[in-house]
């Protein structure tokens, strides 16, 4: 028949079907079972070191951080100043029996630092149980006196002490000084004409007024006139001078620079009046051409004793 269909080999082409399928299949199963591995290798490596990073915590806690053997017996504190060494003790927030190698040294010294009175701090590890304490402490050289509101709904004098940079310090309580406070015939000069307001405790002064007065006390310190007089009180309101009033009455008018210079010559003219018998009721000595003058008679001032120079406080050698 010219139309009779050939038959076709039905049963070849199925097998070859039926191998495509199973060579993929075979593929695909194998690359399962190779991510398989895979994580599986994974995970067991991030298992060992979470296991290894675990252990090694617990055995650098436990011969370490932990062990008694580096329990603190001893915060050896020193400082240059005059606060007691057990306040300064009870500022670091350190414990006796704390593990020394736990403590966290900055977080001390951060603490101490913190403390307006303190200028800087060193802090050391001495294993097997000792912590080293070193302070150096900030000198007040002059104080202010500034009124503010009372608990009884008065006004009151606020003090505050300044050092040589022009740090805002309160007053040291008594109860926490090594030494005695200074008698009243010691106490700092005054620093008089300050905008109180700009007053922030453990924040600096910037003033240019205020810079020279300070600089003033500390150049006197070292001047011929040093055991000759006192100064009580140093006005700074003015923008251009400063204006010192002795123990003696004296009232003498500086400029804000060559304060050394001024110094001299206060000391020249002092001498100058003692040779005539006269004593000094103002000078200004901020005026370069001449110095204007008023005198008095040295026999209406009342004659105090010699005065020695004031020492600076010595710093401790040991700190």
């Amino acid at each position: 028949m010219w139309f009779k269909r050939k038959t076709k080999n039905r049963r070849l082409g199925r097998e070859y079907v039926l191998d495509v399928k199973l060579r993929s299949s075979q593929v695909r199963a194998a690359r399962v079972r190779t991510v398989a591995l895979a994580l599986s290798a994974l995970f067991l490596v991030v298992l060992c070191v979470y296991v290894l990073w675990r252990t090694g915590g617990w055995a650098m806690d436990q011969l370490l951080y932990e062990n008694k053997a580096f329990a603190i017996q001893e915060v050896d504190v020193r400082t240059d100043g005059v606060i007691a060494a057990d306040q300064l003790r009870r500022w670091t927030g350190v414990k006796v029996g704390q593990n020394l190698l736990a403590l966290d040294l900055a977080r001390v010294k951060r603490n101490l630092e913190l403390v307006p009175l303190v200028q800087s701090v060193s802090v050391e590890r001495v294993l097997p149980h000792t912590l080293k304490v070193r302070v150096i402490e900030r000198e007040p050289i002059a104080q202010v006196n500034v009124p503010r509101p009372a608990a009884n709904g008065g006004v009151e004098a606020g003090v505050y002490h300044l050092d040589v940079d022009g740090w805002v310090m309160p007053p040291l309580d008594p109860r926490q000084r090594a030494t005695p406070p200074p008698q009243l015939a010691e106490q700092l000069p005054v620093i008089a004409g300050i905008d109180g307001s700009k007053l922030q405790v453990g924040r600096r002064i910037d003033a240019i007024q205020v810079r020279a007065a300070l600089e003033l006390i500390g150049a006197f310190e070292h001047s011929p006139m040093a055991g000759v007089v006192d100064l009580k009180r140093i006005d700074v309101s003015s923008l251009e001078v400063l204006v010192v009033t002795t123990d003696k009455g004296s009232e003498v008018t500086f400029g804000l620079t060559d304060l050394e210079q001024q110094l001299r010559r206060w000391r020249e003219i002092h001498e100058a009046g003692q040779k005539i018998g006269k004593v000094i009721a103002t000078l200004d000595l901020a005026v370069t051409n001449n110095v204007p003058a008023r005198w008095l008679e040295a026999s209406a001032v009342p004659q105090n004793t010699p005065k020695s120079p004031k020492p600076l406080r010595t710093r401790k050698n040991n700190v």
